[in-house]
């Protein structure tokens, strides 16, 4: 049986959470490098979706390593808030990445909204763009997704984000509750890489 070839490639995030969920889901003849070990700092995400910002990262940290780059922009969009956070879902968790903020925040402006939300179902999904680019400038993009309603508070302590609050259609946990290899199955960073992984 031949052996695969060894790929090197930079996973194009400094989103800890996301660097775990990316690494678990690439084939293990991969060598991986991230942003943090090459001491490179994140580009601002001037997109206005999640694949413009996908794209922006993938190509900054190949042209900035020369090394072929995979990127993700995902986020949660809650249908009763016009889609928010959206593409903004990071920085509503503020400069110190603090999600119980962002978690707040959506229940905030949910209760004001309507104050007896609690007494219904927040329909809402997970989007996740993936974009590959190569130094010689091919670029391959997916995108997955995820429906879903919003837990009423947060339950589990398994993944990162918005995992805590977000229960998948037909399922009676959350994300957050859910061991990673289970929500892996079925979210949707797996949702958009099942799309690209032939390339690796």
């Amino acid at each position: 049986m031949l052996k695969k070839k060894k790929i090197e490639l930079i996973i194009g995030s400094n989103n800890p959470g996301k660097l775990k969920e990316i690494k678990d889901l690439l084939p293990r003849n991969i060598a991986i490098n991230t942003p943090k070990n090459l001491k490179i700092k994140s580009p601002k995400e001037i997109g206005k979706t999640f694949a413009e910002n996908s794209l922006i990262k993938a190509k900054y940290f190949s042209k900035k390593t020369g090394k072929l780059c995979i990127a993700d922009d995902s986020g949660l969009e809650i249908y009763k808030l016009n889609k928010a956070p959206g593409i903004y879902s990071s920085r509503w968790a503020g400069k110190n990445n603090d999600f119980n903020l962002a978690i707040e925040k959506i229940y905030k402006k949910l209760s004001k909204l309507d104050p007896n939300w609690i007494n219904k179902k927040i329909y809402a999904r997970f989007v996740c763009a993936l974009t590959i680019y190569w130094p010689t400038g091919k670029v391959k993009k997916a995108t997955g997704k995820v429906e879903g309603e919003i837990a009423k508070s947060k339950k589990g302590s398994y993944g990162f984000g918005y995992d805590p609050i977000f229960i998948p259609l037909g399922k009676k946990l959350t994300y957050g509750q859910m061991k990673p290899a289970v929500k892996y199955k079925i979210d949707h960073r797996m949702a958009a890489f099942k799309k690209i992984k032939k390339f690796f």
